[in-house]
């Protein structure tokens, strides 16, 4: 199948009432679990790279980026291609050609003014290329002081900032911080349901979720519910291949090819993407 567009999916999914989930990649193992639980249940799907998993690619973008089509352009589902928490402007001058119809340009740790500047020069040059482009804003203190990280905790996204953050950087959707952190081992996280609600009246952007792998597939639901179109999902994937993986290696101490862990631990992963995918799914 064509390899299709982060917009084009984000788009079906806020007019449904859904969300599409956003898998992050770091291997091939990621990329073909995430194809393949999607398959599983018949939904599309993201695949995102990071700019952190860049690095551990030893900075090279072209040959994850080169797997990841080739695998989605022979999925049975819709798949599209996103690069994810890009701070380095010469990375994001090589998406278009790396085949990413969207990228998240990360400036939400300067001060308002400076992710406001960065954000509207990224999305005039994203633009002008045919790129879909999302950004992020945390918590903003007073004229001339560093944010607070989106999703540290306590960090909260102000919906009238937010409103007017939209209209001066021309994003086409925004990263919100309502109660979600990165790298969470746990599902104990809860959103702030109340702002997320004023958050969705303010704005006319779809609102993506980032650091989702921490929350409760009830409270999942709510955020997809309460308006989020678009789920950032990662530390999932790695806890189920690990968890996997370690298990095999206990049972098989002997083991010495890594098809067979790699074997079990991209199967786990394929049976997370599919749960969380279906519990995306409009209920």
């Amino acid at each position: 199948m064509p390899l299709t567009t982060t917009g084009e999916l984000v788009g079906r999914a806020a007019a449904a009432g859904s969300a599409v989930a956003s898998f992050n990649v770091i291997t091939l193992e990621h990329v073909e679990a995430v194809i393949a639980g999607a398959e599983s249940v018949d939904a599309p799907v993201v695949l995102q790279v990071s700019e952190n998993a860049v690095k551990f690619r030893y900075g090279r973008l072209l040959p994850l980026a080169r797997a990841a089509v080739a695998a989605a352009e022979r999925a049975a589902v819709p798949v599209a291609l996103h690069l994810d928490h890009v701070q380095s402007d010469a990375l994001l001058r090589q998406a278009p050609d790396a085949g990413f119809g969207s990228v998240m340009y990360d400036a939400a740790r300067l001060t308002y003014a400076e992710n406001l500047a960065a954000t509207r020069a990224a999305v005039d040059w994203a633009h002008a290329r045919g790129l879909w482009i999302e950004a992020e804003l945390g918590e903003i203190g007073g004229k001339g002081t560093t944010p607070l990280d989106a999703h540290a905790p306590g960090a909260r996204t102000d919906p009238e900032q937010a409103r007017a953050f939209v209209a001066d950087s021309g994003v086409d959707a925004l990263a919100v911080a309502v109660g979600t952190t990165h790298a969470m081992t746990t599902r104990t996280a809860t959103l702030d349901h109340a702002l997320l609600g004023r958050l969705s009246a303010a704005l006319d952007v779809p609102l993506v979720l980032h650091g989702s792998s921490g929350l409760p597939d009830t409270e999942l639901t709510a955020a997809v519910g309460s308006g989020i179109a678009k789920v950032n999902i990662g530390t999932a994937l790695n806890l189920a291949m690990t968890g996997a993986i370690r298990e095999f290696l206990a049972a098989h101490p002997e083991a010495v090819d890594s098809r067979g862990y790699l074997t079990v631990g991209r199967e786990a992963m394929t049976r997370a993407v599919a749960d969380l995918i279906t519990t995306l799914a409009p209920h």
